[in-house]
């Protein structure tokens, strides 16, 4: 389990990170086979097509998660971010619904791949405010399409399981898309740009995307759980909205896995588990040591919220059997995100 875990982690670290990493753990019974095995899953990852790729709105969770995984799978790697600046010689400011700055950043980079993490995301604000909703979503996503035509650019957009209504039991990438929200609607409605565009692209939808994130970054449903259980005496969860989890380290591993396969079209990066807030609030506590005797059950209309969330189920298994890889589960996810913070603070600081 324990090498398992490490191959994930320094996959694309420099040899002597690896090394390090590696070593950090020779008190929990790794040996030196362990070594050997990093170093190989090293040299295996600098063997990796080297690709110049621009993240739009990769400040955010999923964006940047998205630049550090691909930097350091020795892709040549640039990111654009809007509300917060982050001081780095490869990021630049971008308004995506500036068309002439879109694609003025676009053609100064001539990336192979683009890929669009900038959206608006609160279900919420896309339903009281749709022209805001239809500026990000829609008209931003035509700008980039266009740049992109313009520059001859592979597309990724990433999507969500939000352009399904609910209705069914289960969606695969060929069930038709019809959003029952406002964000769903402009998500789908960006999709169908993209799809009539002519263009290379991979639309990835995912849902509830979780793990360890930057200072800077809003914090995400495993993470809330985390602290309000530290510091409240009960955390309310609710128990009528079901998701399917994306654990992050995932997401980003089988975003690169697709990216070296020049896999084109629709994909579902999600976890293999459909499960609502309630219950995985109580599997974060056990994971990581908290009280779930805190945790209450509360109904989503006890919030009076301006979007009706409708429950999900997206199937991962076209992803699979693509590239081979199987995603965690929320229980498997919480633990991986333990084991990090667990290597964190025994991997010494220069």
């Amino acid at each position: 389990m324990i090498i398992a875990r490490i191959e994930a982690l320094i996959s694309g670290a420099d040899m002597n990170e690896a090394l390090k990493r590696a070593t950090a753990y020779e008190n929990d019974g790794a040996d030196a086979i362990l070594i050997i095995r990093c170093t190989v899953y090293f040299i295996r990852s600098m063997k990796s097509q080297k690709l110049k790729i621009l993240v739009i709105g990769g400040s955010g969770m999923v964006g940047y998660s998205l630049v550090k995984f691909l930097l350091k799978n020795n892709h040549d790697v640039y990111f654009t971010y809007n509300k917060k600046i982050i001081e780095n010689p490869n990021s630049i400011f971008l308004d995506i619904m500036d068309k002439n700055m879109t694609e003025k950043i676009i053609s100064k980079f001539k990336p192979n791949i683009v890929i669009n993490c900038a959206a608006l995301t609160s279900v919420d604000l896309c339903e009281t405010n749709h022209e805001l909703a239809e500026k990000l979503n829609i008209e931003g996503t035509q700008n980039i399409v266009s740049a992109c035509i313009e520059n001859s650019c592979k597309l990724i957009q990433i999507s969500t399981s939000y352009v399904f209504d609910g209705k069914k039991s289960l969606y695969s990438e060929t069930d038709e898309a019809l959003g029952a929200t406002y964000y769903g609607i402009t998500k789908m409605r960006g999709e169908e740009i993209i799809k009539n565009s002519q263009l290379k692209y991979l639309i990835l939808r995912t849902d509830q995307p979780y793990g360890l994130t930057e200072k800077w970054q809003k914090t995400n449903s495993v993470l809330r759980v985390i602290n309000n259980l530290k510091i409240n005496d009960s955390l309310n969860e609710i128990e009528d909205w079901y998701n399917t989890p994306t654990y992050l380290e995932d997401f980003v591993t089988a975003t690169n896995a697709l990216i070296l396969k020049e896999s084109v079209g629709i994909f579902h990066i999600v976890g293999p588990d459909f499960i609502n807030r309630l219950e995985w609030a109580k599997i974060i506590a056990s994971v990581f040591c908290l009280d779930e005797n805190k945790i209450n059950s509360a109904n989503s209309s006890s919030l009076n919220l301006p979007a009706k969330r409708a429950n999900i189920r997206i199937s991962n298994k076209k992803l699979e059997n693509e590239i081979g890889i199987k995603m965690k589960g929320v229980k498997e996810g919480a633990e991986d995100m333990l084991f990090f913070l667990k290597l964190a603070s025994k991997t010494p600081t220069d």
